[in-house]
């Protein structure tokens, strides 16, 4: 039930009725009332002054006056100047309860014709995941799930970056150090052994470069000539040559690595539909490039190299293909591009990048849109901040990261602790116990990093994170399992709780009604400005308007038959919006905890 659209159809009636004027339904805005005002709804009428040749308050008594006498959905209104605030009446608010208890997909958008396409992730081979990757994958899995729920057709894909001098340089200090041991040998994930020679990397190529500064060169020098160093470049080399033992060598290492990414995908319930591989894409572009030249959108300068003139745009020339006709970056890009729009033809693409690639995706947008792909005005980067610990920022090479194996098991560990602590366990067994404290555990992650507008750099706190108070995951998870509580009860009772009548609604309720009936609205806004904050923040009022709802009303207190089925009702549909709202962040709710 579209309450603002009935409540709109029915304000241009009225002002017909009353003014013989014919209102355009794209400018009848309503917007929640104001809490320290009656009513659910307000209408502005200052914009209709000239229109109807009469002061807002007046305009705003005559039409709510008109709704009252006509409307079956208008209970009530009062006026402050010009702004016209309404009360529903029961009867909408029944409708509304009744659709979110008999709907299986409440809040679902019509079914579109459209595919959009999610990347994220997009890791490189030569490290585990780590917190900012867990930002990157929430988010766009999420991102992935908001728009699904609003109609689309999602491709969720993941470009890894599996080639190149930084995946040399694990290859060559496990050459150096790693005496052939396994995985399974070192007792540790793949992509950890991996990233321990990546970290064992950094700290021989530093040594070098002290002894060759000791021996009186220069440090920038010292950096060129580190012999580690030159035996990843030239491994690089070898690489792209198709060295037999170099490639070997490399497909067993990516393999552990790939073993070890699935592990942490699978633990923090995240997944793809396409995986592409830097190592088959690098190449690509370059006929685009051809294309670009042949119309004249490129130009070639005289060392050969190939250059977009991106000036018009205020911005600066962009190198898209070197003097010796190898690609950089914007080039791989243009050709993947191109191959997702070939392989989904989705006109729509995000890519989950950090937002030290803002500059790289605007580029790589208006290139596009010189070159007139049918995909171009689809690009989309979803830029967000990177993610701080209370203890300062994380530097991969360094081994200072924060893998994100290690901060899942911390909250896993903190979850049963807390749990433990609050004595939330009693009857579980220790499987029911392990899945609880895992499921706590990520809906604490996800929902503390997503609850945050994407832009915004943020600093990740565990211990608050964790919290069975506030703004939290496991507040809205706690909440979830409160209302199944009743619920089972009401089962065992044999208690029905649909097809709910009530007379009266107390604020509190009709505040939860207004909030339900906000559901599909909210996913429609998550969806359109790709923010699954707005999800987040959405159901944690849900959750928090619920709570009071509990304290206030003893419900199996309640002797009224009719009344008691009301109050069950309410919780039902509350739990079911919840539930639905979470999983839309990639979030499980508890039926018991």
């Amino acid at each position: 039930m579209n309450i603002e659209k009935n409540i709109g159809l029915s304000i241009i009636e009225v002002v017909k009725d009353i003014y013989k004027k014919e209102l355009d339904e794209s400018k009848i805005i309503l917007q929640p009332t104001k809490k320290e005002f009656e009513g659910e709804f307000t209408f502005v009428t200052f914009p209709f002054t000239r229109e109807l040749g009469k002061a807002p308050q007046i305009i705003a008594e005559e039409i709510g006056k008109g709704l009252v006498e006509k409307s079956s959905l208008i209970a009530g209104y009062n006026v402050v100047k010009g702004f016209l605030n309404l009360e529903l009446t029961t009867k909408v608010w029944l409708e509304v309860l009744n659709e979110v208890l008999v709907s299986s997909d409440y809040g679902t958008g019509a079914k579109k014709e459209e595919k959009v396409m999610v990347e994220y992730s997009s890791p490189n081979t030569n490290k585990p995941l780590h917190l900012g990757h867990l930002r990157n994958n929430f988010l766009g899995f999420s991102v992935a799930e908001i728009l699904e729920k609003n109609g689309y057709e999602v491709i969720k894909a993941n470009l890894i970056n599996d080639r190149g001098i930084h995946i040399c340089k694990s290859m060559i200090a496990y050459q150096r150090f790693g005496n052939g041991e396994t995985p399974e040998q070192a007792g540790v994930k793949g992509d950890h052994l991996i990233g321990k020679y990546y970290v064992a990397f950094d700290k021989a190529y530093k040594e070098e470069i002290e002894k060759l500064v000791a021996e009186g060169k220069a440090e920038e020098e010292a950096k060129k000539e580190a012999p580690i160093m030159k035996e990843a470049q030239q491994m690089l080399v070898k690489w792209e040559q198709n060295d037999p033992q170099v490639r070997k060598l490399w497909e067993q290492m990516n393999g552990w690595v790939y073993e070890g990414f699935n592990d942490t995908y699978k633990n923090i319930g995240v997944s793809f539909d396409k995986f592409y591989y830097e190592s088959d894409t690098y190449l690509l572009g370059k006929d685009l490039v051809d294309e670009g030249l042949d119309r004249e959108v490129f130009y070639r300068k005289g060392d050969h190299s190939v250059w977009c003139d991106l000036s018009d745009q205020k911005l600066d020339e962009k190198l898209v293909l070197r003097g010796d006709g190898t690609s950089v970056y914007i080039t791989q890009d243009m050709g993947t591009a191109d191959l997702k729009y070939k392989d989904f033809g989705a006109k729509k693409s995000i890519y989950v990048v950090g937002d030290e690639q803002d500059y790289h995706f605007k580029v790589l947008k208006l290139i596009l849109q010189k070159l007139e792909k049918p995909y171009a005005d689809g690009i989309f980067h979803l830029s967000y901040g990177m993610v701080d610990l209370p203890s300062g920022k994380m530097k991969s090479r360094e081994g200072t990261v924060v893998d994100a194996d290690d901060l899942v098991q911390e909250m896993i560990d903190t979850a049963k602790a807390r749990t433990q602590e609050l004595g939330k366990i009693e009857g579980f067994t220790e499987a029911e116990a392990q899945e609880l404290y895992h499921t706590l555990a990520m809906g604490a992650l996800k929902y503390y990093l997503l609850k945050v507008d994407p832009k915004k750099r943020m600093l990740f706190n565990p211990e608050e994170s964790i919290d069975f108070q506030g703004n939290t995951g496991p507040f809205i998870q706690y909440t979830f399992a409160r209302i199944s509580a009743l619920l089972r009860k009401a089962d065992q009772e044999g208690i029905a709780y649909t097809g709910v009548v009530s007379e009266s609604l107390t604020p509190t309720e009709k505040a939860i009604c207004t909030t339900l009936q906000q559901y599909e609205k909210a996913v429609q806004d998550a969806g359109e400005q790709y923010a699954p904050s707005i999800i987040a923040n959405y159901v944690y009022e849900l959750a928090k308007l619920f709570n009071r709802f509990y304290a206030e009303v003893p419900i199996f207190k309640e002797t009224d038959k009719t009344k008691l089925a009301f109050l069950l009702g309410l919780a039902a549909a509350t739990g079911k919006v919840i539930e639905n709202g979470m999983s839309l962040l990639g979030i499980k709710v508890p039926q018991r905890m």
